[in-house]
This record gives C-alpha cells, sequence and structure tokens, in this order.
C-alpha cells in the first residue's frame, strides 16, 4: 500500500507541475524575424488552442496570428498571437492584433538584431501542432538580459501557503475526528471478540 500511496501521489504532483508549467507565464528572449497569419483548422488539439478573437463568431477553423522568432543560439520558435478573452488561462488578453503590429515592428535581421524578451504560456509540440500563446512582447538590450518571474514566484508562494494551510487543517481534522473514531471502533472491536470469546469459549469447554 506503502507503494500504492505515493505512486499516486507523484502522479498528482507531476500533473499540477505539468499544469504550472503550461499555464503560468514564461519569458523567452528572441528576435523576430517574421509574422503571418495562417488559415487553421481546430481539430483533436482544441484544448491547446484560445477561444476565437473577441467580438468575433466561434469556428472551427479560423485565422490565427503567428510570430516567428529566432533564440540567440540560432533555435527557431513559433508563437500564436490569440486573444485570451475571459476564458482560461485568465490572462485576460484581448489586444491580439495590436501584438501582432508590435511584432512587427520589431522584426530585424542577425545582422542588426533586436532583443525582444515574449511573455507566454503553453508549449511548443511539433509532433500535436501545439504552440505557445504570445501575451505580451519588449524591446530588451540584448540577448544575456536576465528576466525575474515576478507573477510565477508570487503565485508559487502564495500556493505553498494554500498547500501548508491545507495540510496543516487536514492534520487537525485527522487527530480530532479520525484518529478518536479509529481508536473507538478498535475498542469496540476488542469488546465484541472478548464477548464472543467468553460466550463461546465457555460453551466449548
Amino acid at each position: 500500500m506503502r507503494y500504492v500511496k505515493w505512486t499516486f501521489f507523484g502522479i498528482v504532483a507531476l500533473l499540477g507541475f505539468a499544469f504550472l508549467h503550461y499555464t503560468l507565464p514564461q519569458h523567452d528572449i528572441v528576435r523576430i524575424v517574421g509574422t503571418e497569419n495562417r488559415r487553421i483548422d481546430i481539430g483533436e488539439n482544441s484544448w491547446f488552442w484560445a477561444g476565437p478573437d473577441v467580438g468575433t463568431a466561434a469556428s472551427p477553423s479560423r485565422d490565427v496570428y503567428f510570430i516567428n522568432a529566432v533564440y540567440p543560439d540560432g533555435g527557431t520558435m513559433e508563437y500564436r498571437n490569440e486573444d485570451t478573452g475571459w476564458g482560461w488561462p485568465p490572462y485576460f488578453k484581448m489586444d491580439s492584433s495590436s501584438t501582432q503590429t508590435q511584432a512587427k515592428d520589431l522584426i530585424s535581421t542577425s545582422a542588426a538584431p533586436i532583443w525582444v524578451s515574449i511573455t507566454h504560456y503553453g508549449w511548443r509540440n511539433q509532433l500535436f501542432t501545439i504552440f505557445p500563446n504570445a501575451i505580451a512582447m519588449r524591446q530588451v538590450d540584448g540577448p544575456d538580459v536576465t528576466i525575474i518571474p515576478g507573477v510565477n514566484i508570487i503565485l508559487l508562494v502564495v500556493l505553498l501557503g494554500l498547500v501548508l494551510l491545507i495540510r496543516a487543517m487536514w492534520r487537525q481534522f485527522h487527530e480530532r475526528m479520525i484518529e478518536p473514531a479509529v481508536i473507538e471502533m478498535e475498542e469496540t472491536a476488542d469488546s465484541a471478540r472478548g464477548w464472543w470469546r467468553r460466550m463461546f469459549g465457555r460453551r466449548k469447554s
């Protein structure tokens, strides 16, 4: 049972980590090399796409903005640029058109690079055609700029506090309610076994 318990907790922790890693904002230092607008047919991976732009009709096929970028080491990345509206994750992004215009204005070449910090959430997976969603961007001084994830730090501290609070409440509940109930059940079971032995033990003798 101990292995089953720790396996269960391990799976829960892994799922929680994956959820936070996908949802919390991340920062990439990149050079924007192009932007485009593609017609996308949303299929089985619809969970990894945001809704249509705020004010437009929902459709399984729609135009999506994309931002093409290059990392300082030469690696490439593509970001989608979609509104999140009032849905999940709660970024309340409603300015994808403005973000796309800003991205076009920051396009640069390797000879004269403009380095940009792109804030995004999500993952890039070529197998399942998943793209991170660009939330915001700003020009930075160079590729070695350090971005402190203040929002992530605050949210993780609050989350840790909630976990510790729930753990303390559970321990108090366990000590005050569950343990006395278990002890009472064990005492009742011992009394029943003693009565059974007294009654039937005498008959056998």
